[in-house]
């Protein structure tokens, strides 16, 4: 069993957490399997590779966190990291159409085979398009 970010095992869904996507997708296990089949994808991908480090198990732990913290887990994300600012986090990468499509190809393709129900998909696809969007920072 995946351990939560505190480092504790037991449930995956935290007291407080239960009438969200977080907890009906299963918890922080279900969020570090997406950010898992994520990077995997990013691996052999040419055009986002040379924008993460070679090393990419921060990336993909800070990914799991943001994302069950997003969907209604616990705030691990931001007790960490601070608030998300995900544009200034991300303007020194040049993110143009191309990579936008190559980040949202991989990131659908992670969470559509998470099995989650279909209006729990459709919203978080909605929001991953909306966020590729939103990052593009060159024509």
């Amino acid at each position: 069993m995946p351990r939560l970010p505190d480092g504790s095992a037991g449930s995956q869904v935290p007291p407080g957490h239960n009438d969200t996507l977080f907890a009906r997708a299963g918890g922080m296990g279900w969020f570090e399997a997406v950010a898992d089949r994520f990077y995997a994808g990013v691996v052999d991908d040419p055009v986002l590779m040379p924008m993460y480090p070679a090393n990419l198990d921060d990336a993909r732990r800070h990914l799991a966190l943001f994302l069950a913290q997003y969907w209604g887990g616990p705030s691990t994300y931001s007790e960490q990291r601070g608030h998300p600012r995900l544009r200034m986090r991300h303007a020194g990468f040049p993110i143009d159409q191309v990579a936008r499509d190559a980040w949202y190809g991989h990131m659908a393709t992670a969470v559509r085979s998470g099995g989650l129900e279909p209006p729990d998909e459709a919203a978080m696809l909605d929001y991953l398009a909306a966020a590729a969007d939103h990052l593009r920072n060159h024509p």
